[in-house]
């Protein structure tokens, strides 16, 4: 039972001790007059010993609306005097703990109906939430915090009732019960969840029918594959167009390549502009793919244009890669403000362009089409390159030397201007994205370097993230790494290194992606439901045990772990791994066909049950030219295995021959005749 505050009591003498912290988002508050406290598992005995409340307040280095509560509310003295007077404070990135975001997230979802970041809670004691939301004005924020403050030191059972039913409410969130209907997985359910899904598309400018924009890339990467596989073309059209406009648009940084996070309006024209890693690493993984498609050069140049990006600006001479680069810097005046770091006058592009202005101008929309605010463009194009040299009277060749002169320009004269802050901490999850992105490139390619970045990155997380008892770390920043990972780690690390062995052939890669599942099936596996949550049973409790489910921008862990088992079931002939993807996928089922784009990873798991799925095997001398050509071609319903001789991998074994090399097309372990050709092999699958 909660008591009454004795006032005067205990004192609470803490300051700020964030400047310990590594995570650049905690150390930007480090300064802050406020008595912030990173989370550790000594809070809520704090928060018991001087009986105060807890405000939790979470958000991430690049977000821009955390910047401006920081400076309007975090930064007075005033509002610090109460939040230490009455308050245990914690300050969170909530990309180092995606877990205590998602389970905080989650209750203010329920107070609110709504989410977002920076997000502010107020809980009891025992962190069990009371009060909460994202961005508050000053006022807002003070009178909140004195009126729930009062509140406890008057009718504190009130507090008290409120989170009990809260705590109930959370705990259904995330809960997922056994589907007891037999799994049947059919085609006619997944053309259903599309055509339910269709009537939210934007079928003009692409992506959904509203604003802002998000780019969601494993919706396209399931949309694009459905209507491949199923000859959907009004399917393909949509992903198609929806790709060009993106590539077009100013969410695209048409001068340094890269992708920020959303677009505010309705046409991919007028970012938020931070980067973050992990949209650009699956963006790279799904351009390449649509490139192996289609051979649409705008494709291709998106992924090199981008990786030049990471290479530059988020990429650690040690081959990891940093997390994001902020949406605000600094302007001449020395005024923080968004996207000051990428976009143009008018007057700035005469003078830099000189006669090339207007043929620039044209390209990129220096006009009311490009208009954003304050006399400032961020540019877009609305055209194909081929319209465009039409329309001009030039040739291709012209617009690329320019195009490529344009870029340079700019680009050397935007390095003039200050730089967005980076968040240079390291997480083990988004670099997996990045390294298959990486991997997906090399795979089209054919760049060596794009091979080259992604071995040193997968050998920086087996030196560093790897620990000696098979379990990951999530982060690592100066040197350190110190929280345990969380199933997004594992699953995204393990979904990497299978497609690292695919182009290596290395079998250390898919070794690795095995020990680490079955690591997972020991600490995150829950027995019950047979799907995992998203913190082991060595991680300190909190308030509720999330089981990470529905997709959104990054995949959910558990839909990219079932994907991983049933790829893993075929490589080691591991019937337990395949009958736990299968439950995974018909315990979600019954979910999907009302809200398909926050099931497309799932969707394009049951595509593996719908569709045949391949098992190719190339054993001889020449394996790995032989497995080059085929990694090229779209074939997004297989696995592939190789060896130079002799193997004991399951799809290898008994399938050398001396003085040969061949290729063998399997489904379900029944193999056709092998052939020596990769056309061969690929008619095989086309004429199935």
């Amino acid at each position: 039972m909660l008591r009454a505050k004795k006032k005067d009591t205990l004192t609470h003498k803490y300051t700020n001790n964030l400047i310990n912290e590594t995570s650049p988002y905690l150390l930007q508050h480090a300064h802050n007059p406020v008595n912030w406290e990173a989370w550790n598992p000594n809070i809520l005995k704090q928060a018991k010993t001087f009986n105060k409340l807890i405000i939790i307040s979470v958000g991430y280095s690049a977000c821009h609306w955390c910047h401006v509560m920081e400076h309007e509310s975090f930064e007075d003295e005033t509002v610090a005097k109460l939040m230490n007077s009455s308050f245990i404070n914690i300050k969170i990135d909530r990309e180092e703990r995606p877990d205590i975001d998602q389970v905080y997230m989650n209750a203010v979802q329920l107070m609110t109906g709504q989410g977002g970041w920076p997000m502010n809670v107020i809980a009891l004691t025992d962190g069990r939430p009371v009060w909460g939301g994202t961005y508050f004005k000053k006022k807002q924020w003070i009178s909140a915090l004195t009126q729930i403050s009062e509140l406890y030191e008057t009718q504190p059972e009130k507090l008290e009732e409120y989170a009990t039913k809260l705590e109930q409410g959370m705990k259904s969130v995330d809960v997922v019960s056994v589907n007891t209907e037999a799994p049947e997985f059919k085609t006619s359910f997944i053309n259903e969840s599309v055509e339910n899904w269709a009537k939210h598309f934007d079928n003009r400018k692409g992506g959904m029918n509203r604003a802002p924009k998000f780019m969601m890339p494993n919706n396209y990467h399931f949309l694009m594959r459905y209507a491949f596989q199923n000859k959907k073309e009004d399917i393909a059209k949509f992903v198609e167009n929806t790709l060009k406009n993106m590539a077009f648009g100013g969410i695209y940084d048409q001068i340094g390549g890269g992708f920020s996070r959303y677009s505010v309006d309705d046409k991919w024209h007028v970012p938020h502009f931070e980067k973050m890693l992990y949209d650009n690493g699956q963006l790279v993984s799904l351009y390449a793919d649509a490139y192996s498609l289609t051979k649409s050069e705008l494709y291709k140049e998106v992924v090199i244009e981008t990786l030049k990006f990471i290479d530059r600006e988020l990429t650690d001479t040690n081959g990891s890669f940093y997390s994001s680069l902020d949406a605000d810097s600094l302007t001449e005046s020395n005024k923080l403000e968004e996207g000051a770091f990428y976009v143009w006058t008018k007057d700035n592009l005469e003078y830099i362009l000189k006669e090339d202005f207007d043929l620039f101008s044209k390209y990129y929309n220096v006009n009311n089409y490009g208009f954003w605010e304050h006399k400032n463009y961020v540019l877009i194009r609305n055209e194909t390159d081929e319209n465009f040299v039409k329309k001009e009277n030039i040739s291709l060749e012209i617009l690329k030397t320019k195009k490529a002169k344009w870029q340079l320009l700019l680009l050397n004269e935007r390095d003039k201007r200050e730089r967005p802050r980076l968040d240079g901490k390291v997480l083990t999850s988004w670099n997996a994205l990045m390294l298959k992105g990486y991997i997906d490139a090399y795979r089209v390619i054919k760049d060596k370097k794009y091979l080259d970045v992604a071995i040193k990155n997968g050998q920086f997380i087996l030196n560093n993230q790897l620990k000696e008892d098979g379990s990951l770390y999530h982060n690592y920043k100066n040197g350190k790494s110190s929280i345990n990972g969380f199933l997004e780690d594992y699953a995204t690390t393990v979904d990497a290194f299978i497609t690292l062995y695919e182009v290596t052939l290395d079998q250390k890669w898919l070794n690795t992606a095995k020990a680490l599942t079955d690591y997972c099936f020991d600490t995150f596996f829950n027995d019950t439901n047979k799907m995992f949550f998203f913190t082991s049973n060595k991680d300190e409790n909190l308030v509720t045990k999330i089981i990470e489910y529905r997709d959104n921008v990054i995949p959910a862990s558990n839909s990219v772990f079932a994907k991983n088992l049933f790829k893993l079931s075929h490589y080691f002939d591991n019937e337990y791994y395949l009958s736990t993807a299968t439950t995974m996928l018909n315990n979600v089922k019954p979910e999907i066909k009302e809200y398909a784009s926050g099931y497309s990873n799932w969707l394009d798991l049951m595509l593996n049950y719908t569709e045949p799925f391949y098992e190719i095997a190339i054993v001889g001398e020449d394996y790995k030219n032989k497995t080059e050509v085929l990694n090229a071609k779209y074939i997004p319903n297989k696995i592939s295995v190789g060896s130079k001789d002799e193997s004991l991998l399951p799809l290898l074994k008994n399938r050398y021959v001396e003085n040969e090399t061949l290729i063998y097309v399997c489904i379900n372990k029944a193999c056709k005749l092998p052939v020596k050709e990769v056309k061969e092999a690929i008619d095989k699958i086309n004429n199935n």
